[in-house]
């Protein structure tokens, strides 16, 4: 039974709110919450909190069950959410991953200034409209034929390079460099195929963008350095998007597996969102080598979109890909589980992080991180809403002490899709955009209400939040002066 959550909640510190096992019976672990007391008391107003404590039921949940401040409803675990599991009993569940796997953020810098780019803004939108296919149900330019798509699961990012789609110094700046071990296409329906196989290279639609954006204040140069970001002015390209339809219909499968999992396994659950099967388990490893190819799909998608960029900026601008140095920066996933390993209660452990909605932030020194960060940490993408701005963080110890080397992944939503197209038009919004120096491009207008800064918690407040805490300290803010939106 459960109890009076704003009764129960346990206040740590100012930025971090507990609660406790005893909320509700069956919670193996205490949840926490990383959250200022403004925000929390927005938190408290919706049913995400209730998501926490629920996760914290999952069979071999270590530590606790997180949640970042841009916390807000989603299928199963909240989105902002993480959580690890034992490998050796615990289990993995699609919930804690989301429909979009791998949906996630490249930030690429340039040689470029505000000051050369602002008077072409206009044309370069679009320019990338044409060159980047976006929208819903979208169809890319790449033409996949026979099982070529099972060797695009398999090696992600890698086989759109191999393909022309970017240079292989890219991967070395993408998590995992862009390809996840143990994909397996024979894992995968053949719907999912299907879906798949024509919208491979696109942006998508709903929350995914492509963003161009100046810096506009660096808080660490050193930090900043390191990630090619040299001082306020600078160009900036920002790319959001997953594995589209693949990735939906993966998740979609394996949620009817986890569903009868859970009978068949014994498993009690508060939610039967939380569906789930043992990780060791054959269900559990055919998810796992699905979403895999799920991570890879986003993966190749981000490469292609980067290529494609880099063509439209150089066409332009009349400039060569060396002058406008356009380099990754980094490329992290936001929807994904992974089988790391971590310090749990002073014993090192093999553990499923299961991040929905959250970003991995691995500290200086980890081995994961390409030697250029080696020094200094790993970059955090954190985009806000297309209004405001969008911030750079690194990860911490701190951060892997106390949640599994993750952060938060962006403002949060604060009002549904439907209700904002209740209450907002479209057009309002781009007129709103036009009056703050922002340019758009989109596929339909009216999907603007959806994706409307108001709809979107202030970004600003969310990595005040992560930076105090110490889990991902600022680096630099960026604010957008174009937006593709699908």
């Amino acid at each position: 039974m459960s109890g009076d959550l704003k009764g129960t909640l346990i206040r740590i510190d100012d930025y971090r709110w507990e609660i406790p096992k005893t909320y509700k019976s069956g919670m193996r672990v205490p949840g926490l919450v990383f959250s200022d007391e403004k925000m929390i008391r927005h938190i408290q107003d919706e049913q995400s909190l209730e998501q926490v404590a629920n996760v914290a039921f999952l069979p071999g949940i270590v530590s606790k069950s997180l949640a970042m401040p841009d916390i807000h409803w989603g299928y199963g675990f909240p989105i902002g959410g993480v959580a690890a599991t034992r490998v050796d009993d615990g289990v993995i569940s699609p919930g804690g991953v989301g429909f979009d796997i791998n949906c996630g953020v490249r930030l690429l810098r340039t040689n470029l200034t505000e000051d050369e780019v602002k008077p072409k803004i206009e044309r370069l939108l679009s320019d990338l409209f044409i060159n980047v296919p976006s929208g819903l149900g979208s169809e890319g330019k790449i033409r996949l034929k026979g099982n070529e798509i099972d060797r695009l699961l398999v090696k992600g990012a890698a086989w759109a390079v191999a393909a022309g789609y970017g240079e292989s110094e890219d991967l070395e700046f993408t998590e995992e460099r862009g390809c996840l071990g143990g994909a397996d296409p024979d894992k995968v329906s053949v719907k999912a195929k299907s879906r798949g196989t024509p919208q491979s290279g696109t942006l998508g639609s709903g929350n995914h963008f492509l963003e161009v954006q100046v810096v506009d204040e660096i808080y660490d140069t050193e930090i900043a350095r390191a990630f090619g970001i040299e001082e306020a002015g600078q160009i900036l390209i920002l790319i959001h998007t997953g594995s589209r339809g693949f990735g939906h219909q993966v998740c979609t499968d394996y949620l009817k597996t986890m569903g009868v999992a859970v009978n068949n396994y014994g498993i009690d659950l508060p939610d039967r969102q939380l569906a789930c099967a043992p990780v060791k388990s054959p269900e559990g490893q055919s998810y796992l080598a699905a979403m895999a190819c799920a991570a890879n799909y986003a993966w190749a998608n981000r490469q292609c979109i980067t290529h494609w960029t880099r063509d439209s900026l150089s066409r332009v601008l009349a400039k060569s890909s060396r002058d406008l140095g356009m380099e990754i920066i980094y490329d992290v996933a936001h929807n994904i589980a992974k089988i790391e390993e971590h310090q749990v209660e002073g014993k090192k452990l093999t553990v499923c992080v299961h991040r929905k909605g959250a970003t991995r932030a691995f500290p200086a020194g980890h081995p994961d991180l390409p030697k250029a960060y080696r020094e200094v940490g790993q970059p955090v993408l954190i985009p806000g809403d297309m209004g405001r701005y969008s911030y750079v963080a690194v990860g911490t110890e701190k951060a892997m002490e106390e949640t599994f080397g993750s952060t938060c992944h962006g403002a949060g939503r604060v009002q549904s899709r439907s209700a904002a197209k209740r209450s907002i038009r479209g057009a309002d919004v781009a007129n709103e955009l036009a009056a703050k120096g922002i340019a758009i491009k989109v596929a339909n207008i009216a999907s603007l209400a959806e994706e409307a800064p108001a709809v979107y918690k202030d970004v600003a407040e969310v990595v005040h939040i992560t930076d105090a805490a110490g889990i991902s300290p600022k680096v630099v803010k960026a604010r957008p002066i174009g937006v593709i939106k699908g």
